[in-house]
């Protein structure tokens, strides 16, 4: 009988372990694809945020350098170098890319640019992102 009793209790051992083990892969496997999921979820969000603020700048940029692109006064001109250094900036940036190591550095720096042209234009700049839409107020 004790012999039976100790085999019991390795039984009962075994199927503990078993289940632990089993329940830790598949709480792993579960985990893994919340995670995934809300990765995929919170990178879509973020791109379409940086993706309107970047639409907002050239937008704004396209609209000025058509304004002035007439004009060849000496202002007019730095007015229109300015807006062309912020289109070659909005034109670099690596939209197909999402593992570029630098995008948040280069989109500070479209972000300073853009607070340049509207120095240089004359306009009070204020951009936010909204949670719906964004909204350029002057």
């Amino acid at each position: 009988a004790p012999r039976a009793m100790a085999d019991m209790l390795d039984g009962i051992v075994m199927a503990e372990q078993r289940f632990h083990r089993e329940g830790y892969q598949e709480g792993y496997a579960e985990g893994s694809h919340t995670g995934i999921a809300e990765g995929r979820r919170y990178g879509s969000l973020h791109g379409a945020r940086i993706g309107s603020e970047i639409g907002c700048y050239l937008g704004f940029a396209l609209t000025w350098h058509c304004l002035l692109h007439k004009c060849t006064d000496e202002k007019s001109s730095k007015k229109i170098k300015a807006l062309d250094s912020l289109l070659g900036m909005i034109k670099k940036f690596p939209y197909e890319d999402p593992t570029y190591d630098r995008m948040q550095e280069d989109l500070e720096k479209i972000r300073g640019k853009f607070k340049q042209v509207c120095s240089v234009l004359h306009i009070q700049s204020d951009f936010r992102i909204g949670t719906g839409r964004s909204s350029l107020t002057f």
